[in-house]
């Protein structure tokens, strides 16, 4: 009975490493972008968010941030959450007012080519939204979650 325990044990072990040795694997040009634009950050966490994207978490000065890549290794976007304290007061001015009475759950900066902009979870009773602000406190997007 003993070797049985050991046996299926030991069956069990090989049949995890074979489903987790199928799991995909960071392209090097992706490890390679993220390292020239993150060169001191030494942990990080790494999902597939798409066929075509991967997404790193990590920490930098004690905020956490995501930034994804594409698998040729360019860069799309890197964000992080920010304090309401942090918000410029004309995009936090455009958010209230464009949306008043929204309780604001989540507020973060992204940053991609294009620049940047404060996006924002909000939500009012039971309607919650995701709202886009650029730096000069125009709203770019906003769309009802479901």
């Amino acid at each position: 009975m003993k070797s049985l325990k050991v046996i299926l044990g030991a069956f069990l072990i090989c049949t995890i490493f074979a489903f987790s040795s199928g799991v995909d694997k960071v392209p090097q040009k992706v490890k390679e972008a993220f390292t020239k634009k993150f060169p001191t950050v030494k942990k990080v966490k790494w999902e597939k968010e798409t066929a075509t994207e991967w997404e790193a978490e990590f920490k930098m000065n004690k905020v956490e941030y995501s930034a994804n890549f594409l698998e040729d290794g360019s860069w799309r976007e890197t964000e992080h959450e920010i304090k309401e304290k942090d918000i410029p007061k004309n995009v936090k001015s455009t958010l209230t007012t464009t949306f008043p009475d929204y309780e604001m759950e989540e507020a973060e900066i992204s940053e991609t080519q294009n620049g940047i902009v404060y996006e924002f979870e909000i939500e009012k009773g039971e309607t919650e939204m995701e709202v886009t602000i650029d730096p000069n406190g125009k709203v770019v997007k906003h769309k009802v979650k479901n």
